[in-house]
């Protein structure tokens, strides 16, 4: 299956994708949120438009959100190895040509275009990054022009006959660099292009900035948007600090909280810039303090933890100890070794993709060995299997003894500094306390 017939069916890419999904949806991430597929139908002509903030992480939301074998269109200069190019083709993306890749490149565009026309026809679905590139910050920015064009060259090569439709896509990580960590999905309702047919008619430079224009409307509603350069870091902290809890919420998903946050922010900032000024000085300061002071800003929802709190979960932690060392020695190599890869990463954007990819190549490797190790190593086979099925959860459960103890420090470092009368801990106990009393009064 290569790209001469990308939109056909390709068995051994239905084979592939539920184990890359596995390994994304369960293994990488934690938990992950999918809302608005009731939005769209699959039997329609649909092109997604999601943001673009991951790298290749982006695109995998979108790819195990779905059914079906969606192609992707990514930038060109991937494609410049000959074997790494027949693999793209066989994960279903096709190259889209810049004028940085040289100008005679541009006429494979033509090819492209009739490509994505089959594919849309085919009901295949069509994956867009609208803004082109990726940048590490929760912001939509510009979008290209490329997506309307596509949309509206696929529409009059059809005569409009395709209802084609783009799907607004918004993609929120509760941490870019962290495994384990929760995605949220959320697709929203479509944009039917054939609203714009008269208008494309009329004017075609028009008709694409129109629909440009309302698509990046459509797609700030459903992620996390700071549209301020200059207090993004501040703002961007002020989502932390206020909404950490929520990460793992389904019915209230941290992403609207975190929306309806800066929607609140930024109607301060107009009505009263001092205060919101404050604000902002103090989420920058609680986070230099919480920095330097190792303190998770959860920990701090409460005043004091009490000494039989600590023996309880040192006792735990004790009891839960041989299983930790069990799913370390069976799992390390796939914490170890995708790390060796992105030390000397220059986009800091790739770094998921990297463990993601490497993890993902180790796993395919190495867990047949464990399957074939169990079966001969332990009798009967029911009880090799049912082993062999501890090394993943035993691996996820050593994850998660690491994060309890660290919060176990975090409690003990934080009855240190109380006893200590800790400088820095009273006022990064001060700004928190202050950043919340503001925060519920907007």
């Amino acid at each position: 299956m290569g790209r001469e017939n990308i939109e056909k069916y390709s068995l051994p890419y239905a084979l592939l994708k539920p184990v890359l999904g596995l390994w994304h949806s369960k293994i990488f991430y934690r938990r992950i949120i999918v809302l608005g597929r009731e939005n769209f139908d699959r039997n329609d002509h649909l092109i997604f438009a999601p943001n673009h903030q991951n790298a290749l992480m982006d695109a995998l939301a979108v790819l195990f959100s779905l059914k079906g074998q969606p192609v992707f269109l990514a930038r060109a200069d991937i494609f410049k190895n000959r074997f790494f190019s027949s693999f793209l083709y066989f994960l279903k993306i096709l190259p889209v040509y810049r004028i940085r890749d040289g100008y005679n490149s541009l006429k494979n565009n033509d090819w492209i275009f009739d490509k994505t026309v089959e594919v849309l026809k085919n009901k295949n679905g069509l994956v867009i990054l609208p803004e082109g590139n990726h940048e590490g910050k929760r912001r939509l920015r510009q979008l290209k022009k490329g997506i309307c064009r596509i949309a509206f060259q696929a529409g009059e090569a059809s005569d409009f006959s395709m209802n084609i439709k783009i799907i607004p896509v918004g993609i929120e990580f509760s941490h870019y660099y962290r495994i384990r960590q929760v995605l949220t999905v959320v697709f929203g309702k479509p944009i039917e292009v054939s609203e714009y047919k008269s208008l494309y008619h009329q004017n075609q430079v028009l008709a694409i900035n129109s629909l440009k224009n309302r698509l990046s409307e459509e797609m700030r509603k459903l992620m996390v948007h700071i549209d301020s350069l200059d207090d993004y870091e501040a703002i961007d902290e002020l989502r932390v600090i206020v909404n950490g809890r929520y990460s793992d919420d389904i019915k209230n998903p941290k992403l609207f909280r975190d929306r309806l946050l800066i929607e609140k922010i930024n109607g301060l900032a107009e009505r009263s810039p001092e205060t919101y000024r404050k604000l902002c000085n103090l989420s920058l300061k609680a986070g230099k303090l919480a920095h330097k002071l190792r303190i998770d800003y959860r920990l701090l929802e409460k005043e004091r933890y009490s000494p039989a709190r600590i023996i309880r979960d040192l006792i735990a932690l004790a009891v839960t100890l041989p299983l930790f060392i069990y799913g370390v020695l069976l799992n390390f190599i796939f914490y170890i070794i995708p790390e060796l890869f992105t030390r000397n990463l220059k986009d800091k954007q790739f770094y998921s993709t990297i463990i993601y990819s490497v993890s993902l190549g180790l796993a395919l490797l190495i867990m047949p060995v464990y399957l074939v190790i169990s079966l001969i190593v332990i009798k009967p086979w029911w009880l090799a299997l049912l082993v062999f099925a501890t090394i993943p959860v035993s691996g996820i459960f050593a994850w998660g003894y690491r994060l309890f103890y660290n919060q176990l420090k975090g409690i003990i470092r934080i009855n240190r500094y109380l006893k200590r009368k800790n400088s820095d801990f009273i006022k990064l106990t001060e700004a928190y306390r202050e950043i919340l009393d503001i925060v519920r009064n907007l």
